[in-house]
């Protein structure tokens, strides 16, 4: 089985990860520096208790339902099939996160990965450079690849309507919701349902990236990749899994991150949990995928088949 994010980009002779330039990205980095401004202005004045539990319930459904198991498990990478309107539903309450639209989303992901699969890249995309900078870029700029490949999503990614949509309109999904919070619990449940969330979201996505890509405990390495994955576990739970990243770069078809004993992996339960009443099924796991070349297990003696 081949991973669905290797296979949507397309390269020849010329294509190279290394050589770019790092550009302002205006839309993006208005986006979310507004809501990191707001946040940082409003929040501290505007707090309740419905107000914060609010923020920690709607960031829950959204980064675990949402971008962990809808956007990065099922859409990104196929490690399970779900009904067509359950796979709606999750996409919707990923692209609520509000980093993109579930096609941008897809194409940064597979962009990054084909780039840290190669035996170099360019520090952007291997997180090669100091936390602020790394912020800097990553929140607020686009890499412009000198020779880049082709990005071709399968047709029925690029020819879903409704993806479609999410993508023209990610940002103005996030105004309903603020007319209903506001009209609900007023500024407070305005300022925490709404910015404060997105901005904790994506700042959050980017510092575990930005983590998990230099140094951490490791459990696996893949000979011949520029940038290898590192696992925070002290991050398990907040992230839904997702934290498990050295595992996500060993086995990136599982839709089981939190593979060993002891690795907490609430995305996993879910999933465990939409299964048993009959939502989902064929849920990958690393017994059931092929050999990756190249693949090490570190730190002991055990073998790729002891994840089973």
């Amino acid at each position: 089985m081949s991973d669905c994010s290797t296979l949507r980009m397309k390269v020849t002779d010329a294509t190279s990860a290394v050589r770019g330039r790092v550009r302002w990205a205006p839309a993006k980095s208005l986006w979310i520096g507004g809501m990191t401004i707001a946040s940082l202005a409003l929040a501290p004045l505007h707090v309740t208790i419905g107000s914060v539990l609010l923020f920690l319930g709607t960031s829950a459904v959204t980064l675990c339902a949402g971008h962990s198991i809808g956007l990065h498990r099922l859409l990104i990478h196929r490690s399970f099939i779900a009904p067509h309107w359950l796979e709606r539903i999750l996409v919707y309450l990923g692209t609520l996160v509000g980093m993109a639209g579930p096609l941008g989303m897809v194409r940064l992901h597979d962009m990054r990965d084909w780039a840290q699969r190669q035996p170099d890249c360019h520090p952007l995309h291997a997180h090669r450079t100091t936390m602020l900078h790394d912020a800097w870029w990553q929140m607020h700029c686009r890499l412009d690849l000198d020779h880049p490949p082709r990005f071709e999503p399968e047709s029925g990614l690029c020819d879903d309507p409704f993806l479609r949509w999410l993508e023209a309109s990610w940002m103005a999904q996030q105004l309903p919701w603020a007319l209903l919070f506001f009209a609900i619990g007023g500024l407070p449940w305005l300022v925490w349902g709404v910015p404060v969330r997105v901005a904790v979201s994506v700042t959050g996505h980017w510092l575990v990236g930005h983590i998990t890509h230099r140094r951490g405990p490791q459990n696996w390495v893949v000979d011949g990749m520029g940038v290898q994955g590192h696992d925070l576990p002290a991050a398990a739970l907040l992230t839904f899994g997702e934290a498990w990243h050295g595992n996500h770069h060993a086995f990136p078809e599982s839709a089981r991150l939190g593979i060993l004993p002891g690795q907490h992996d609430p995305g996993w339960w879910m999933l465990l949990a939409l299964r048993r009443v009959g939502l989902v099924r064929d849920l990958n796991e690393p017994a059931h995928l092929p050999p990756r070349p190249g693949l090490r297990r570190v730190h002991d003696a055990a073998t790729v088949e002891t994840v089973a």
